[in-house]
C-alpha cells in the first residue's frame, strides 16, 4: 500500500535538509534524483498499513503526521537523518567479495558466479561549510577508504559469531549494489538533526539511519547515510593525539557498523563485539587510532567525558576561533567602530578581539573600519595585533570610513568622499577654546592642530593613537594650514553634557552638527554627518547590500550605521540610544564584545 499525500510534508522536509548539501564528486552509477524503487522506501506509511504493522514507534515523527515510519532504524548513540535527496558520490567496483547466491526459487536463474558487487558512496559537505582545504584532501581520502572500510566490514558478515548483531544484513553478495551516503558538516548542522529528529539539543559527532527494509526483495541494499560534525571530530583527535582524518576514519567506521546491525547500546555484550568488530576494522586498514568506543571508554576512565556521552560531545555555548574554519560565514562585511567597541576602556585591542578578527579574515569576512578616528589611528592601533598592513584589515589601500564619515576611501584605498566643516563655524569654536581654555583639535585628513599645548591634547596622540597636534600660532594661521573636517573638544564628562554639547547644539543650529562618541569629548561635524552615509556610500561604490553587512558600535554615531545593517550589534558599554535601535545587544567593550559578536553571529 503507498502512503496518502497527508503523509508527503515529512519526506518533503527531509528532502530540504539534505538539499543544503553540495556535490563533491560528481561521478555516479544513478542519476541525482532516486528511482521510484528507492523513493518508496523514504516515504511514510498510515497507520493499519499491513507492512507497518511491526515496525516500532518512534518519538521522531514529524508534528501534525499521523503513522510511524518504517525502514528507519535510528541509533540513538549515533542518531541519523535521510532525505530523497542524494549528496552526489561515485562508485566503485570491488572484486574479491563473498560471492554468495540470492536465495530464489528453483524455477529462478542462480547469480553468476563471477558476480561483482557495485558500491555506490555518496560523499558531501553540508553547504554551511566552507571550502577548507584541509576537508576537501579529506573528502578525496574517504572516496579510496569508505569503500575499503565496507570491503573488511562485509566480509565478516555471513558467517559471524556475534550474538547481538541485527542480521538482516547477513551476505552482501546476494546484491547487485551497495549505497551508502556520508555527509560531513559542522556542530549547528547536526545539532539542529537531533534537536529535530531526536529531541536531544546537542551536537554529536556521529549519526547513523538504516535504510534497509529486509522484507522488500530489491537487488539494491539501500545501507543508509552517516553524518559527521567535521568539528567535533577536530576537538576529538586533538584530545585523542591523531588527526582529524584518523577521526573522521574512526568515526565513518563506528557508523557503517551500526549500519550493519551492530549496536553497543543494547547491552555490555554488544557494546564489547561491536569494539572488537571496530579494532578489527581498524587494524585490518592499518589505520591510526582505537575505535570509538574504546576512545570514548578511556576518556571517560580520565574523566574528560560521561559514559552516556558515548558518541557525542554537546556543543559550546559559543564558538572559538578554532572552530570557525568550519563555518560559512553568514556576513560578507563587518562594519566595526573602534573607540568604545573594538578597543577596550585603555583603548587597546585585546588578543581576544584580534585573533576573532583574524579567524573571520580567513574565512572570507571582509572587515571594515568606521570610526571618527583619523586613518593613521587606525593604522597605529591595529598594527600592536598585526591587523595592520598589506595583509592587514587596515592600510593606507583599504576601504574605510574615518572623522564620522567625513573621509571615504574606497577601492585601492582611493578617496571618494570628503566633507569640510564650514570655516566660520571653525573660526567661532577656536576662539572659544582660546576665551575659555577649553582643549580643542581640529581635523584635517591625516593631520591633528591645536591653539595650545595641554596634557588632554597629548593624550590624543599617547592613548588614542592620533597623529601628535600640531601647535598652530594663531586661529588665521590655523586655517589657512588646512581644510578642516571636524573639531573636538576635551572636557570632563560633566563639562560637556552641561556646558559644551547644550551651548554648541544652539550655536551652530543649522550650519554643523555635534556628535558625541565619547562621555569626555565633543565633536562639531559638517551639518548631515553620519557613518551610516558613509556606509551607505561606500556599499554604491563596492556594490554590496546591506543584507551583507553587519555592524558593532557603541556610541551615539553609531546610530545610522547599526539601523542601516541587516544586523546592528550594540555593546553593552554604549549609549541609551545607541542600544534602543540595535537589534543585539552584545557584550561590552572590556569583554571581548567584537569578538563574542562574530563568533555567535558570523558563524
Amino acid at each position: 500500500m503507498w502512503p496518502s499525500p497527508a503523509v508527503a510534508p515529512a519526506s518533503h522536509a527531509m528532502a530540504r535538509i539534505a538539499a543544503r548539501a553540495f556535490p563533491i564528486t560528481t561521478r555516479s552509477s544513478l542519476p541525482l534524483t532516486f528511482s521510484p524503487r528507492v523513493a518508496a522506501v523514504l516515504w511514510w506509511r498510515l497507520p493499519g498499513d499491513p507492512a507497518s504493522s511491526s515496525a516500532p514507534a518512534a518519538s521522531f515523527l514529524p508534528p501534525g503526521i499521523s503513522g510511524v515510519p518504517i525502514g528507519r532504524s535510528f541509533h540513538v548513540s549515533c542518531g541519523h537523518l535521510r532525505s530523497t535527496v542524494p549528496f552526489g558520490g561515485f562508485f566503485a567496483n570491488l572484486r574479491g567479495f563473498r560471492k554468495a547466491r540470492r536465495k530464489q526459487a528453483a524455477s529462478k536463474k542462480e547469480a553468476p558466479k563471477d558476480k561483482q558487487l557495485q558500491l555506490d558512496v555518496k560523499i558531501g559537505l553540508e553547504e554551511e561549510m566552507p571550502k577548507d582545504p584541509e576537508v576537501l584532501n579529506i573528502v578525496e581520502m574517504l572516496k579510496l577508504n569508505v569503500p575499503m572500510a565496507m570491503k573488511i566490514a562485509f566480509d565478516g558478515l555471513k558467517d559471524s559469531e556475534y550474538k547481538t548483531r541485527d542480521t538482516s544484513i547477513d551476505d552482501v553478495g546476494k546484491f547487485d549494489k551497495v549505497e551508502l551516503s556520508i555527509l560531513l558538516c559542522n556542530d549547528d548542522f547536526i545539532r539542529r538533526l537531533n534537536k529535530d529528529w531526536r529531541g536531544e539539543d546537542k551536537a554529536t559527532d556521529v549519526l547513523s539511519i538504516s535504510q534497509h527494509i529486509a522484507a522488500l526483495d530489491l537487488p539494491v541494499l539501500m545501507l543508509g547515510d552517516i553524518v559527521i560534525s567535521v568539528e567535533t571530530a577536530a576537538r576529538q583527535a586533538e584530545e585523542r593525539g591523531h588527526t582529524l582524518l584518523d577521526e573522521i576514519r574512526i568515526l565513518m567506521v563506528h557508523g557503517l557498523l551500526h549500519l550493519l546491525g551492530f549496536d553497543h547500546e543494547i547491552s555490555d555484550e554488544a557494546e564489547t563485539e561491536m569494539e572488537k568488530e571496530e579494532e578489527l576494522v581498524l587494524k585490518s586498514l592499518g589505520w591510526k587510532g582505537k575505535g570509538l568506543i574504546k576512545s570514548a571508554l578511556d576518556t571517560t576512565e580520565n574523566g574528560s567525558l560521561q559514559k552516556e556521552d558515548l558518541d557525542g560531545i554537546e556543543i559550546k555555548d559559543s564558538k572559538d576561533a578554532g572552530s570557525l574554519r568550519f563555518y560559512k560565514p553568514k556576513f560578507s562585511y563587518i562594519f566595526c567602530d573602534m573607540d568604545g567597541t573594538l578597543l577596550n576602556s585603555k583603548s587597546q585591542i585585546s588578543v581576544t578581539n584580534a585573533d576573532a578578527i583574524k579567524a573571520a579574515v580567513s574565512r572570507g569576512v571582509n572587515i571594515i573600519i568606521a570610526t571618527g578616528k583619523t586613518r593613521p589611528a587606525v593604522i597605529s592601533a591595529l598594527k600592536m595585533v598585526d591587523l595592520a598592513g598589506k595583509n592587514g584589515v587596515i592600510s593606507e589601500f583599504s576601504p574605510g570610513i574615518f572623522l564620522q564619515g567625513l573621509l571615504v576611501y574606497g577601492r585601492q584605498g582611493r578617496e571618494i568622499c570628503r566633507s569640510n566643516l564650514d570655516q566660520d563655524v571653525c573660526r567661532e569654536a577656536l576662539l572659544y577654546s582660546l576665551e575659555h581654555e577649553v582643549p580643542l583639535i581640529a581635523f584635517s585628513q591625516d593631520q591633528c592642530f591645536t591653539l595650545f599645548d595641554h596634557p588632554l591634547v597629548d593624550s590624543l596622540h599617547t592613548v588614542y593613537h592620533e597623529p601628535k597636534a600640531e601647535i598652530m600660532s594663531s586661529v588665521e594661521h590655523l586655517l589657512a594650514a588646512a581644510e578642516v573636517q571636524k573639531l573636538l573638544f576635551f572636557d570632563t564628562a560633566e563639562g560637556v553634557s552641561t556646558t559644551l554639547r547644550p551651548y554648541w547644539a544652539e550655536a551652530i543650529m543649522g550650519r554643523a552638527e555635534v556628535v558625541q562618541a565619547q562621555p569626555d569629548m565633543l565633536e562639531i561635524v559638517p551639518a548631515g554627518t553620519s557613518k551610516g552615509n558613509g556606509v551607505k556610500m561606500l556599499l554604491n561604490h563596492l556594490g554590496i547590500t546591506e543584507k551583507e553587512i553587519m555592524a558593532i558600535g557603541d556610541g551615539e554615531n553609531d546610530i545610522e550605521m547599526l539601523q542601516l545593517a541587516s544586523l546592528g550589534i550594540a555593546l553593552a558599554n554604549g549609549s541609551e540610544k545607541t542600544k534602543a535601535v540595535a537589534d543585539v545587544i552584545g557584550a561590552c567593550n572590556d569583554e571581548d564584545g567584537v569578538a563574542k559578536a562574530i563568533y555567535e553571529y558570523v558563524f
